[in-house]
């Protein structure tokens, strides 16, 4: 364990980092990120928790298909899962996997420095809208953009009774919220969002969509030029620290038309991984990832989330919101802080302690103090 003064944790280095940063280790590393488990609290919902973790709708309910995702309940456990295969790509500009509703941006390393990878949840094109594949770059970047609706879609709007304006001025009820980069293929752009519940969803009339405070931080680092690459991936393997693992998502069926359980695709991305078939004891594995789609990353064989159950911590989110506030008001606090394998930057736990009772009394001060939620957390045994 490592102890932090809190004057270091309230200075530069922790303000700094970006939430959702990922060092590689080098150009091979396809593995990021690490799951967690949080115990919920009475009023949450599972978008509150996933926002704050800079997760997707579908991502955090088809994790948790268990619990509701408007009243979850108190004291439940809710996988958070932060874990990512990069998607089968050069690591290069962005790249955006519309199996997964997710976007990974390489920024051009520094000399000597490693690669870093920054990623992001999404809100794509709805079915009949699919957002378009292909390879193409950022020409144009806007910051309180108006919105011109198509045709198509004022038509759609009167259709439904409910007339939108031919120019939507830039305010709070400007779809695009408050930055857009447009693509070069005609029509699109990542945006932001006046309605963010829909991140993590396919919503849109094919632009993508995130949170407003990850196009903020997007629009304020990427360059026009840019290149962007869109892709439909939605099964991955990889091999990280000498395992394979294993990610699946649901099938689109407007981008993917195939019949039953169809094996092939999952195939392919293991074979590139690591140039051998499974096992035949580890197919039943393979096959049960691909069937429930739930996107967890997963090493093979593992079919639950390995934590580590004697050992509690406390979680703040991955917002810098979050931990700009908490990083003040852990300077009248003397806590120890437990740094984790293959974490987002900057990221860091607060304990360990040796029961829930020990670690929901420091969530209570913590949160008391900075004026936000946290949460008493199990991480994955990989992870510490």
């Amino acid at each position: 364990m490592i102890r932090f003064l809190a004057s270091i944790i309230s200075g530069f280095w922790f303000l700094s980092a970006n939430a959702t940063t990922f060092y590689l280790a080098d150009d091979t590393t396809r593995v990021v990120g690490h799951n967690l488990i949080v115990i919920s609290h009475k009023e949450d919902t599972l978008l509150d928790i996933a926002r704050r973790f800079d997760i997707g709708y579908s991502e955090i309910v088809d994790a948790n298909p268990d619990l509701d995702p408007w009243i979850p309940g108190g004291n439940k456990r809710v996988l958070v899962p932060n874990q990512f295969i990069l998607p089968d790509a050069p690591h290069k500009g962005i790249v955006i996997n519309l199996a997964e509703m997710r976007l990974y941006y390489y920024p051009k390393p520094q000399k000597g420095q490693r690669q870093q990878v920054i990623t992001h949840p999404l809100g794509i094109g709805r079915e009949g809208w699919t957002t378009p594949l292909g390879k193409t770059r950022i020409i144009q970047k806007k910051k309180d953009p108006t919105w011109t609706p198509p045709a198509s879609i004022l038509a759609e709007h009167l259709a439904k009774g409910d007339p939108l304006p031919k120019v939507v001025p830039a305010g709070p009820d400007n779809p695009l919220g408050a930055y857009a980069m447009r693509l070069g293929i005609p029509g699109y752009l990542l945006h932001g969002t006046n309605r963010p519940f829909g991140v993590g969803m396919r919503v849109s009339h094919g632009c993508i969509r995130l949170f407003p405070e990850d196009i903020e931080h997007l629009f304020g680092i990427v360059s026009v030029n840019t290149p962007v690459e869109i892709l439909y991936q939605p099964y991955k393997a990889a091999l990280h620290e000498n395992k394979l693992y294993l990610e699946a998502h649901a099938i689109q069926n407007d981008m993917d038309v195939r019949d039953g359980n169809n094996m092939t695709p999952m195939v392919s991305a293991i074979l590139k991984a690591q140039d051998k078939i499974l096992a035949d004891d580890d197919w039943p594995f393979a096959e049960a990832i691909v069937r429930n789609h739930d996107g967890i990353v997963r090493p093979v064989n593992q079919t639950v989330l390995d934590v580590v159950e004697e050992v509690w911590f406390v979680h703040s989110g991955l917002t810098r919101d979050a931990k700009t506030k908490l990083a003040h008001a852990l300077v009248s606090l003397n806590v120890d802080f437990w740094p984790l394998q293959d974490a987002a930057e900057g990221e860091v736990l607060i304990g360990p302690f040796d029961s829930q009772e020990q670690a929901n009394q420091m969530k209570k001060e913590v949160s008391r103090l900075a004026g936000i939620s946290v949460w008493v957390t199990l991480v994955s045994s990989d992870a510490l």
